[in-house]
């Protein structure tokens, strides 16, 4: 059973920055892409980030230039670097994988989120 397990959110004020992190466990061959969600209240879920497995990224343009994604395929984990918070950043966030499990398939795993909050 894959499981992901998102740390790092919390409260902090507008100008501040968080890092986020999530890893991996459980059974599977390779992970081929991961990403960083949010959806804040009464908002749909949205793309923060993503980045693959060989690297290349992309981001929402709302957090270009602030926000960087990157990853430790060794150690199964993607992190999310955010720096100039601003209030609209608050929300859950959510880590997903892309991961080619030992069945041969490939599919999407989420993480159960973790808190952003910040105030002005």
């Amino acid at each position: 059973q894959v499981q992901l397990v998102e740390s790092g959110g919390g409260l902090v004020q507008a100008g501040e920055s968080l890092r986020l992190s999530c890893v991996a466990s459980g059974a599977f061959f390779r992970i081929e892409a991961m990403a960083w969600h949010r959806q804040a209240p009464g908002n749909e879920r949205e793309l923060v980030a993503r980045i693959t497995r060989g690297g290349s990224t992309n981001y929402g343009d709302s957090v270009k230039g602030r926000f960087t994604i990157s990853n430790d395929n060794a150690k199964n984990t993607v992190y999310l670097q955010m720096s100039s918070l601003k209030p609209e950043d608050t929300g859950v966030y959510y880590c997903s994988m892309n991961i080619l499990g030992i069945s041969r398939y490939t599919r999407d795993y989420w993480g159960q989120g973790t808190q952003v909050t910040v105030s002005s």
